[in-house]
């Protein structure tokens, strides 16, 4: 497990390497191509230290890579707030987030699919405004209402990515007890049950309740987020979200562990036709 910079250094580093051997040169020649000594190349490679969106824009260059959307990813990577693709709009919130807050915000925008188990509350984006505030303040202790207002304003930003063209794919899968959990007063709750309603009948929005009645499940543990991107799956990466941090999951292992663990859930979990009569009825009587 790695914090969210450290993990983006090494899959970074490892998609270059990929992208040199498939360009047929050697470290040292790709070294000599862009006017460096061949230690930089190796350490970038291996994301013992970090490179400059600069350097690897020479570095794509060098290895002919011409591929917009991967030649985006791998910016954002190396922590580009430029180039193409969705905007950056989270660095300006540069002193308000946290480094790994920022990094999961990086990913979620440059990811083309994303998978998530909630066990606690409503994913970020599928929140109202008047629930993400509840949340957040009970979340956060000792907030001021600027703060508060600014941290709800990013989680309402972090929504675009389900209207960006084309969307982000969002399939998620909700514990009861998220639907159950009165956050903010029974209004609140009201209306945020609506919004995962209309929220769920979007094409690439596919969302699942998994009952109590399903019992204990391989969830419990906890919630979980994989995203993958289209332009390779060796950058598809599990977060796990905690109070003060967030972890980042790269091996094979952990991913096919992962992505086993969210099929077996929406296995025992309502269809997402009967999710949505299950929420509606829920939202009937809150």
């Amino acid at each position: 497990m790695q914090h969210g910079p450290a993990v983006r250094r090494r899959k970074l580093g490892a998609e270059l390497r990929a992208l040199r051997a498939a360009a047929g040169l050697t470290s040292g020649e790709a070294a000599r191509l862009v006017g460096w000594h061949q230690s930089k190349v190796s350490r970038i490679e291996t994301g013992t230290s970090g490179v400059k969106p600069a350097d690897v824009r020479l570095l794509l260059d060098a290895y002919e890579v011409r591929d917009a959307q991967l030649r985006d990813l791998l910016l954002v990577l190396a922590g580009s707030d430029a180039g193409g693709g969705r905007h950056h709009w989270w660095h300006a919130y540069r002193g308000v987030l946290p480094p790994t807050y920022r990094d999961f915000i990086s990913l979620e925008s440059q990811a083309a699919a994303m998978r998530t188990l909630e066990t606690t509350v409503v994913p970020g984006l599928l929140q109202t405004s008047e629930y993400a505030r509840a949340v957040t303040r009970a979340a956060v202790d000792g907030l001021s209402e600027d703060r508060l207002d600014t941290l709800v304003e990013v989680r309402l930003a972090r929504q675009d990515v389900l209207r960006a063209d084309p969307p982000l794919r969002l399939s998620a899968v909700l514990d009861e007890a998220v639907l159950r959990r009165e956050v903010g007063g029974p209004g609140v709750m009201a209306r945020q049950l609506t919004r995962l309603v209309e929220a769920a009948r979007l094409p690439h929005v596919r969302l699942q309740v998994l009952p109590f009645g399903a019992g204990a499940h391989i969830g419990v543990t906890g919630s979980f987020v994989i995203f993958s991107f289209s332009s390779t799956s060796d950058l598809d990466v599990v977060v796990l979200d905690h109070l003060t941090s967030s972890l980042y999951l790269e091996r094979k292992e952990d991913l096919e562990a992962y992505t086993e663990a969210f099929d077996a859930l929406r296995i025992h979990a309502l269809s997402p036709e009967d999710s949505l009569d299950y929420i509606a009825g829920i939202a009937a009587g809150a």
